[in-house]
Parts: structure tokens; sequence; C-alpha cells
């Protein structure tokens, strides 16, 4: 049974660097530092495969948008025959201060829409995650804008950081 650890995003390279996709920027950095191999596509996703202190681990880049990807992750853990128990979602979070890395251990989206959707195609709140804080705009109606934009070159170092330090938490909940 491998660990399938699952960076939200959104696919193709214009949204590569936003907010949203802090997630999958976490999967690349232990794709490159812990396990070094290269990204494959597999089905609807793309995929890297390493071995953590033993344990099988699957890292999976859904390329579906953030919005949909609930199927497109429940089609991956039958794949790769592992249940919502082996699951860890990585994913940006709005209400945490830029660089903040949280684990949670289960519970609701949050207001998070791929994170919804992820939870109602596995039919549980039962889901590990990581989540790296990526700051809250201002006012409200901006919200889609800030998730969709990049880090300005001033929050560059606090990110890295925040991902390494989200890396080092994902690592952990193999065992």
């Amino acid at each position: 049974m491998a660990h399938v650890v699952v960076g939200l995003g959104n696919p193709g390279p214009e949204y590569q660097e936003t907010r949203h996709n802090v997630g999958q920027r976490v999967l690349d950095h232990l794709a490159s530092s812990t396990f070094h191999r290269r990204w494959q596509r597999d089905d609807s996703t793309l995929l890297c495969t390493g071995t953590w202190r033993g344990e099988p681990v699957k890292l999976i880049k859904p390329q579906s948008f953030m919005n949909v990807t609930g199927p497109v992750v429940a089609r991956a853990l039958r794949r790769h025959t592992a249940d919502p128990a082996d699951l860890i979602l990585v994913y940006d979070d709005i209400d945490l201060p830029l660089g903040t890395v949280r684990v949670r251990m289960k519970g609701s989206h949050g207001g998070h829409n791929g994170v919804r959707s992820v939870i109602e195609a596995v039919g549980t709140e039962d889901v590990r995650r990581v989540k790296v804080g990526i700051g809250r705009p201002d006012h409200k109606a901006d919200v889609p804008d800030h998730v969709l934009t990049r880090f300005e070159a001033d929050e560059l170092p606090v990110v890295d950081e925040a991902v390494a330090v989200a890396a080092e938490k994902v690592l952990a909940l193999i065992h």
C-alpha cells in the first residue's frame, strides 16, 4: 500500500507559479530534493514515485482544474490501490499568513473548493492535509484574483522556506 501525496493546483504553465499552485510546488520540491525523480504522465495526473523510510510514496499532481480535482484524485487512489487513509493533500490556504504551514488530520474543506471537491469524491473528511499560507487579500472580492497571481519577488524567500517546511511535514506524516 502506497502513500499518495496530492498537490492541488491548476494545470498549465500559466498557473505553475501562482499562489493556488503552492501545493504542487511542495511536491516539486519533494520530487527533486528527496526522491531525485522526474515527473511522468499517468492517466490525468503527473506522477513521481519514490520511497521514504521503506514506504512507497506516489506524488501526484492532478492535471485538472482545482475546483473539479476530486474525481481525478479518487481515480488516482483506485489506480494505486490506496484508500483515503493513505492520502495526504497539500494545498494553499488564504486563511493562514504567508509562509505559515499547518497540518490537519481531518476536517471540513474550510471554503477551499479544491478540498471540497476531493472530500466529496473520496467520501470522507478524514484526509490528512498540509496547508501552506498564502495570505488573504484585503477585500473578499479580490480572493479569486489573489489566488491566481504569482508571488511578489519579496515574498519568494518566505514561500521557498514554507515549501521546504511543508515538504518536511509531508514526510513526517509518512510512517
